[in-house]
């Protein structure tokens, strides 16, 4: 049972943690709204190297951070967190300065620093018998982060007069003291408690060796895992990246707040989804009842598409029929679904060391996807290019989920038996 203490706790960490990782977005999502156009380097249309420059960047990070993120130590976390930011934003300025189009670079350096910032913030919650009610207001923060960000960088471009090219920079200017104040309240969130501990296990840096014979342990279960989640993870990253072009291509007239009002709504039904998984206390039945969470959105992803080809559904109800599909595959990774496992295989070591796994390979697929449009020159528009996409991955997504369950349930009858 949850005392109120254990309650006014993990409220303040989701509260905190929600609006700390928004603030963050408006660093990295914000320069998606802006068209770029009248450039174009390589042959390739500006806006498409941009985008792929800073999806690279993030790539790189996660590589970097299977083994950073992997072995940090438990203090320093909310300098880290504000240099890479700053960093981020320092980056955005010479964004501004150098003219374009040779200032593509620099979406590199904002890209790199951001992609180590979820494996910092998750290290404050992770390891709790609230964690999942915690990561739930976390993870939705990518969602609604990510349409607030747009949401403010149109108003700063229409109503500030501000350009295209100073708008992230501007953008991140208006969320950097709410990120200072939210980094300094996450600084006073007490550590897991004994009884924490006890259901979840601890959770230490891991050394090199650790690494590997997690890897031997759970190889094939966690080579599944990282396809769902770099098929996943392409689906977003496109999704978040074009979703004003694919709302143009589409022909129907919208206003930029729709990228608000879509996200909210897909926030709030992952918010209550997610957070009711804390009153699973069994760990693997958790992560079972993950699986069919994450197979359920790619069954979704893949109905709404095939209606809104066939005409029965607009691009509105699309737009959040695929959205709240995909997110139902990649919110669980990002809060729930590595916690579960460590907790229910008893593994020792943290969830950071498992989401940069996946998400190394998540990046590279996007990366891969999108410079594959473009070099090849596939003669789709985003908006159809994207449903296509969504049909490919959703299939194979299904299947690897469904194989994933499978074998894990095969590995945890294994253990239990051994015991």
């Amino acid at each position: 049972m949850f005392t109120r203490k254990d309650w006014l706790e993990a409220v303040y960490a989701a509260i905190v943690a929600f609006c700390l990782y928004s603030s963050l977005f408006a660093f990295r999502k914000a320069f998606n709204v802006a068209a770029f156009e009248g450039y174009r380097l390589a042959g390739l249309d500006y806006k498409i190297i941009l985008v792929i420059t800073q999806v690279a960047g993030y790539m790189a990070s996660k590589f970097y951070g299977i083994k950073f993120i992997a072995s940090m130590k438990r203090i320093g976390r909310g300098s880290l967190i504000l240099t890479l930011a700053a960093f981020a934003w320092l980056s955005w300025l010479a964004f501004g300065l150098i003219p374009a189009p040779y200032n593509w670079p620099c979406l590199f350096f904002s890209g790199f620093p951001l992609g180590m910032l979820w494996g910092v913030v998750f290290s404050y919650i992770e390891g709790r018998r609230m964690t999942d009610f915690i990561s739930a207001a976390l993870a939705v923060s990518f969602i609604f982060g990510s349409g607030l960000a747009k949401s403010v960088a149109s108003f700063v471009m229409e109503n500030l007069q501000v350009s295209e090219y100073w708008m992230p920079f501007a953008t991140g200017a208006i969320f950097a003291l709410p990120l200072c104040l939210f980094v300094y309240l996450m600084e006073k969130l007490p550590p897991p408690s004994e009884q924490d501990i006890q259901q979840r296990t601890i959770r230490l840096p891991m050394t090199g060796s650790q690494r590997t014979q997690l890897l031997k342990a759970y190889g094939p279960g966690l080579v599944l895992l990282v396809l769902v989640y770099s098929l996943v993870t392409i689906l977003r990253e496109v999704r978040d990246s074009f979703m004003a072009d694919m709302w143009r291509d589409s022909g129907e007239q919208f206003n930029l707040t729709v990228f608000a009002k879509t996200e909210t709504i897909i926030s709030i039904i992952l918010l209550v989804l997610i957070a009711s998984m804390v009153l699973v206390k069994n760990n693997f039945k958790a992560l079972q009842y993950t699986h069919r969470i994450m197979a359920m959105g790619f069954l979704l992803s893949l109905l709404i598409t095939i209606l809104y080809q066939q005409g029965y559904v607009a691009t509105f109800s699309w737009m959040l029929g695929v959205g709240l599909g995909l997110y139902l595959v990649y919110i669980p990774f990002n809060s729930i679904l590595f916690e579960r496992l460590i907790a229910s295989f008893r593994i020792a070591g943290n969830v950071g060391f498992l989401i940069y796994l996946a998400d190394s390979f998540g990046y590279l697929g996007s990366v891969t996807v999108l410079l594959s449009k473009s070099v090849f020159s596939i003669q789709l528009s985003w908006l159809h290019f994207y449903q296509e996409l969504v049909l490919i991955t959703g299939v194979l997504g299904l299947i690897a989920t469904l194989l994933s369950a499978c074998y894990f349930d095969i590995k945890h009858r294994a253990q239990s038996t051994i015991l």
